[in-house]
């Protein structure tokens, strides 16, 4: 299995920025950024292939907003967070999956973050 490892969460002001990284301990066919706000189901917010191209699918929420980049050599994943909105607060978990298709089955333990009104 992999694991995975979340860092670069923390408080920043509406319209701020901020930028996640997560990094595995092996190879994955995709990985992708979800959250989850406290009382809500949790969502995802954007994906990329780490093999077969680097195709990218995004939240319609943080389209524009948000840019979803990898590292094929060091298995990692990057969200960058820009124009931040205080619905944007919530626990951001890193996940992965090692098929083509399929649901997302190994998890991060997650990184928080707050956006302040």
């Amino acid at each position: 299995q992999v694991q995975l490892v979340e860092s670069g969460g923390g408080l920043v002001q509406a319209g701020g920025s901020l930028s996640l990284s997560c990094v595995a301990s092996g190879s994955s066919y995709s990985m992708a950024w979800f959250r989850q706000a406290p009382g809500k189901e949790r969502e995802a917010v954007a994906a990329i292939t780490m093999s077969a191209g680097n195709n990218t699918v995004y939240a319609d929420s943080v389209k524009g907003r948000f840019i979803i980049s990898k590292d094929n050599a060091k298995n990692s994943v990057y969200l960058q967070m820009n124009a931040l909105k205080p619905e944007g607060t919530a626990t951001y978990y890193c996940a992965a999956r090692r098929t083509v298709i399929g649901k997302y089955t190994e998890w991060g333990q997650g990184t928080q973050v707050t956006v302040s009104a």
